[in-house]
């Protein structure tokens, strides 16, 4: 009986995005949480802040019967990275593409730190997550994602995802994610694959370098895939799923 498979995705997206990699495994049993504010509306008791999210992780993943195999992408990479520093006990094996964010010398994006500058924060997320739904899909466009997935994520953005955004990128400004980042010798306790995006041309959760070194930092098997970009889940699933079959083969013996 297969490990239930957890999918946990990133900013601005919904869980929408996964079609096309639970396609390329042809998995029917795979499971995508929606962080809150994403995709799914945030409870007004939520805290939108790496640790609410890390928080709210647990709780879902502790509704399982047994350990899963857990994915995250972009944000959700990052509270993928998390669990496996703190609740191992939840998971069988981990695969993230956002180690690079706990390296030390990590630097957010330029975008990243007009959210975390008050006014100038608001103002941007007011332009990009406010907009028509036609506004929104040319920023998801901008971005680099086309096709079916581009328009579902592009009809997820609300002010709500804004919001969402201020505050967790506000709670993970440096050197909060360099000091979480020294808890990563603790994701050893359980097999992880570190997803590297070569063609991620904006970098956005940290330079190959950077990915490398965190990865290591955890113990976790390496995936250099050449011409995947940074929305994989919608662009370049094919890559992905064959690393992920491979990685998930050998846990299998």
């Amino acid at each position: 009986m297969a490990v239930p498979l957890v999918l946990v995705h990133g900013n601005p997206e919904s869980a929408g995005v996964w079609g096309p990699l639970i396609a390329a495994l042809d998995r029917d049993d795979a499971v995508s949480l929606s962080p809150p504010g994403f995709g799914v509306p945030a409870s007004s008791g939520f805290s939108p802040t790496v640790e609410g999210y890390r928080q709210w992780l647990v709780e879902r993943l502790e509704q399982f019967r047994e350990p899963v195999d857990l994915v995250g992408h972009d944000w959700g990479g990052a509270h993928v990275a998390r669990i496996a520093m703190t609740r191992p006990d939840l998971i069988r094996s981990w695969a993230s593409d956002a180690l690079g964010l706990f390296a030390p010398d990590y630097v957010w994006h330029k975008r990243a730190q007009v959210w975390q500058q008050e006014g100038a924060g608001e103002a941007s997320v007011k332009e990009l997550y406010g907009g028509t739904l036609a506004q929104r899909l040319e920023v998801v466009r901008s971005l680099g994602m086309t096709g079916p997935g581009a328009e579902r994520v592009a009809a997820g953005m609300d002010d709500g995802m804004g919001r969402a955004v201020l505050s967790l990128l506000r709670s993970a400004a440096q050197p909060a994610m360099a000091d979480l980042g020294r808890g990563l010798a603790k994701a050893r306790q359980r097999p992880g694959l570190a997803v590297i995006a070569l063609a991620d041309v904006d970098q956005a959760s940290g330079t190959p370098a950077q990915h490398r070194t965190a990865a290591e930092a955890a113990g976790a098997e390496i995936a250099e895939l050449a011409d995947v970009g940074h929305w994989w889940p919608v662009t370049d699933p094919h890559p992905v799923a064959r690393a992920l079959t491979a990685f998930w083969s050998r846990l299998d013996g």
